[in-house]
């Protein structure tokens, strides 16, 4: 018998079992499960199946981030049902209008730690992995199940091992590692699967950059995704977290379907163009493509690191097209606040809104105009993502969003560091 993957250790501490293996079916109970501004849909089918009251609000998170603060009179009335809903069912981590994106918030506050699981009515779940922990997106009727039972049976994943060597270069940031997985192996190459990371290249990359891979990684349709937790990550948490964990590692003679490698350091910036994520290439060939818009933002590139980078690109400079800078939660602004970074994005002519998701999902704060091309630091450029059916979304590192809103089209940041 070969050894264990991570996530085969992972999703049998959370079913209450000894061992299992790729294929088995289990009644999984997730030590966190979380929700955001759908959570009013949410509500709606839990009503529907007639459960009387949530199985375990104690293991309940609700952040709203997704249209935040609320852009129309029918979002206002959406969240307005969701903060009732929160308080008339005791829900134990409730996150307001402005505290941020789900992940990055959820991630902050310690509610979940290494070898945990935790679900999410959100595709991006897959973030979790950056600590070690087992994240995986479901449905909404799935989520209304969860409140319900406090279980969900799930397969478990067959996994791929993808090990990181060597060190990011200069103007090179972890989104580029995404792209470039992406382009390589294509964006159904990890479909029901368990992605998980090894190598020197995972420890020498800094905490901030490393929750954009694991959270990427649901554009190569993963399952989860996950990296060894190490002593960067325990001490980042250990401020914050009020229990106890025990972090899990897959076995060296774990049984993976495929093994990859990639030597981050040969890695150059990158960019996807529209309209798949896996539609990459070097930043020289798209070289002076028009951009009318950049976006540093999201649950991919909205970190103090990409707020910083963006404002090392731009200090000093005045900028020919839009950039929007939303950052991933209020932690983050205060910090970029105090370091100076958000003045040096002011001071070049940026936009700076609330902690949130913004125009991620197309329908809140840098809606581009018909055939406005944006260049993001966001993970998904699918036709209409952004909310304009006919506008053109280029994917990047933050540098080289910086760099384009300067020039007015896709430049290479090397000029600019």
């Amino acid at each position: 018998m070969t050894g264990w993957t991570f996530a085969e250790k992972a999703l049998a501490r959370a079913a209450g079992v000894d061992a299992v293996r790729a294929g088995d079916v289990l009644d999984v109970r997730p030590d966190l499960i979380f929700s955001h501004d759908n959570t009013a849909a949410i509500r709606r089918i839990f009503e529907q199946i007639g459960a009387p009251r949530l199985a375990r609000p104690d293991r309940m998170a609700i952040t709203l981030d997704h249209a935040a603060p609320a852009p129309t009179s029918q979002h206002a009335a959406n969240h307005a049902e969701i903060r009732r809903f929160v308080a008339d069912h005791g829900v134990a981590h409730f996150f307001e209008v402005g505290r941020g994106i789900c992940h990055q918030v959820i991630s902050e506050e310690a509610l979940i730690l290494p070898g945990e699981t935790i679900f999410g009515s959100d595709s991006h779940t897959t973030h979790f992995g950056w600590m070690g922990a087992f994240g995986m997106g479901v449905g909404r009727t799935e989520m209304a199940a969860l409140w319900a039972t406090g279980a969900l049976w799930i397969r478990v994943p067959e996994a791929v091992q993808i090990v990181l060597e060597g060190r990011l270069q200069p103007g090179v940031t972890a989104k580029d590692v995404c792209l470039r997985l992406l382009g390589d192996l294509g964006m159904t190459g990890g479909q029901y699967r368990s992605i998980e990371f090894a190598g020197a290249g995972v420890a020498s990359l800094p905490l901030d950059e490393r929750p954009v891979i694991p959270n990427m990684m649901a554009e190569f349709g993963a399952m989860n995704a996950y990296f060894p937790p190490d002593e960067v990550v325990f001490a980042a948490l250990n401020a914050r977290r009020t229990r106890d964990y025990a972090p899990l590692y897959p076995d060296a003679d774990a049984d993976y379907a495929e093994r990859h490698r990639l030597d981050v350091s040969a890695v150059e910036p990158l960019v996807a163009l529209p309209h798949q994520p896996d539609h990459v290439v070097p930043v020289a060939q798209a070289q002076g493509k028009p951009v009318d818009q950049a976006f540093i933002g999201t649950c991919t590139g909205a970190r103090y690191s990409d707020l910083a980078a963006a404002a090392q690109v731009v200090r000093g400079r005045r900028l020919r097209s839009r950039l929007i800078v939303i950052p991933a939660s209020s932690e983050v602004l205060e910090q970029a606040a105090r370091s100076g970074v958000l003045l040096d994005l002011i001071a070049a002519g940026a936009a700076v809104a609330s902690p949130g998701c913004g125009p991620c999902m197309g329908n809140h704060l840098g809606v581009p105009a018909p055939n406005e091309a944006t260049i993001s630091t966001g993970s998904r450029n699918f036709r209409g993502r952004m909310g304009t059916a006919d506008a053109p979304i280029y994917l990047s590192n933050p540098y080289v969003a910086a760099a384009s809103a300067v020039t007015g089209c896709i430049t290479h940041p090397g000029e600019f560091l």
